[in-house]
C-alpha cells in the first residue's frame, strides 16, 4: 500500500512538473540572444509539407525547443559544474586548468604551407617594396600557460608550427614567445575565460615589436591605466557554460601626450579614441578595442615622434595592441581583410608614404581565419 501511494505521488509530481515546465515554455518570453553563449537563439521554424516530408521541420523544431527550454541557462550551467565536480577537466575543446584558466585546445593547422605562400606571396609584391615588411605570430595561452593544463593534455606545439610558417615565407619575423614568457609571472598574460591576451600581454607583444624595430618603447607607468569593466567573461566562459565563474578586469592604457584622429572607414566616423566603452555594457566587452570589426581604420597622431606610416593586417589580437604604438607613427592603418575587399598592397601602392608593415595573427585560429586569405 505504502509502494503504491509513493508511486502515485511521484507520479502526481512529475505531471505536475511537467505541466509547469510546459507553462513557462508557452508564457514566457522567447529570447533572440544568449548573452551567456555569445549566439543567437533559434527561431520558430518555418512550417511546410515539403519540410515536414523531409524531417528538416522536425529537426528545426527541436533545436528551437532546446534552445528555449524553461531556466535553459541554469540547467546547461548545473550541468557543466556537476561535470567539473566529478572531475572532467575538457568540455567543448576547453580544458579546466589551474589558477581559474579556461584554455582551448590547440590543434595543429592543415594548411601552414598555403598558410606561409600567402604570406611569401605578399611579401614579393612589387606595391609592399618600399616598406619594411615583419610577420608575428602570437602564441595563445596554451603555449605560454602549459604547466597550468591538464596532466593529460598533450597539443603540438605553436612556436615549432610557428618557426616553420617564418622559414617558408620568408618574411622578416617577430618572435614575442621568448618576451611573453619571461613576463608570464608578473600579471596576467592572457584572460581566464577568453581567448585573447590580456592589454598587459599585448603591451609584451608591444615590447617585442620595439625591440625587434629598433623603436623606444613607452613604459608603462608613462600611461593613464583605466580598469573599465571588473566583469568581463569572454568567448570561452561561453564554451564551458560555467555561469559561477566570476568576471575579470580590462585594463586600458593612454598616453596623455598623444593627439589621436580616428577615422572608420565603413561607417564615416572620426573620433578622438581608440575604445568604444559602450561595450563594456555588453557581452562582447572585448570589442571595445578599436570599436570592434572594421575592414579599415586610419589613426593619426599629431604629437608621434616620427612621421612613419605603419600598415597593419590583423586578426583581433593586434586591437588591444594598437594603441602602444601610436607614440612611433604618425599613420597607422589597420586593415582587417576579412572584409577589406580591395587587398592592402594596392592600398600601399596608392599610399607612398607608408613605410611599415606589420603581419600579426595569433596561432590558434590562424588556420581558419578568412582574413589570411584576403592578404594580396
Amino acid at each position: 500500500m505504502k509502494a503504491a501511494t509513493i508511486r502515485t505521488k511521484t507520479a502526481a509530481l512529475l505531471t505536475m512538473g511537467v505541466l509547469a515546465l510546459s507553462t513557462g515554455f508557452l508564457l514566457l518570453d522567447k529570447q533572440e540572444f544568449s548573452e551567456h553563449e555569445n549566439r543567437y537563439l533559434e527561431k520558430f521554424p518555418e512550417i511546410s509539407w515539403e519540410r515536414i516530408e523531409s524531417g528538416e521541420y522536425m529537426k528545426d523544431l527541436n533545436s528551437y525547443l532546446c534552445d528555449h527550454f524553461p531556466l535553459r541557462d541554469f540547467f546547461i550551467g548545473m550541468k557543466s559544474k556537476a561535470e567539473i565536480a566529478v572531475g572532467k577537466r575538457e568540455i567543448n575543446q576547453v580544458f579546466i586548468a589551474g589558477d581559474g584558466y579556461l584554455i582551448e585546445n590547440y590543434k595543429k593547422p592543415e594548411n601552414t604551407e598555403q598558410i606561409a605562400g600567402i604570406f611569401k606571396a605578399f611579401g614579393e609584391k612589387e606595391d609592399v617594396s618600399q616598406a619594411e615588411i615583419r610577420l608575428m605570430l602570437v602564441p595563445t595561452a596554451s603555449y605560454i600557460y602549459r604547466e597550468k593544463l591538464p596532466a593529460f593534455a598533450r597539443m603540438e606545439s605553436q612556436m615549432e608550427t610557428a618557426r616553420q610558417i617564418y622559414k617558408e615565407s620568408g618574411l622578416p619575423f617577430i618572435d614575442c614567445s621568448e618576451e611573453l614568457a619571461a613576463h608570464k609571472e608578473e600579471q596576467p598574460l592572457y584572460y581566464r575565460t577568453d581567448h585573447h591576451w590580456t592589454t598587459y600581454g599585448a603591451y609584451i607583444g608591444y615590447l617585442a615589436y620595439c625591440r625587434e624595430m629598433g623603436l623606444e618603447p613607452v613604459k608603462l607607468e608613462e600611461l593613464e591605466a583605466e580598469t573599465v569593466t571588473e566583469d568581463f567573461k569572454g568567448t570561452i566562459y561561453s564554451k564551458v557554460n560555467d555561469y559561477t565563474r566570476p568576471g575579470e578586469p580590462i585594463t586600458i592604457y593612454k598616453n596623455p601626450a598623444d593627439q589621436l584622429t580616428v577615422y572608420y572607414e565603413d561607417t564615416k566616423e572620426t573620433t578622438d579614441s581608440l575604445y568604444n566603452l559602450d561595450y563594456t555594457r555588453q557581452k562582447d566587452k572585448y570589442s571595445l578595442f578599436l570599436n570592434n570589426l572594421h575592414p579599415l581604420i586610419e589613426i593619426t597622431n599629431e604629437t608621434a615622434s616620427t612621421d612613419r606610416e605603419l600598415v597593419v593586417v590583423k586578426d583581433s589580437y593586434a586591437n588591444s595592441m594598437v594603441p602602444f604604438l601610436t607614440r612611433h607613427f604618425k599613420k597607422i592603418y589597420v586593415f582587417d581583410t576579412r572584409y577589406y575587399k580591395w587587398g592592402p598592397s594596392g592600398f600601399v601602392r596608392e599610399h607612398p608614404g607608408v613605410t611599415d608593415i606589420l603581419i600579426l595573427y595569433n596561432m590558434n585560429t590562424l588556420d581558419t581565419d578568412l582574413g589570411v586569405r584576403g592578404i594580396f
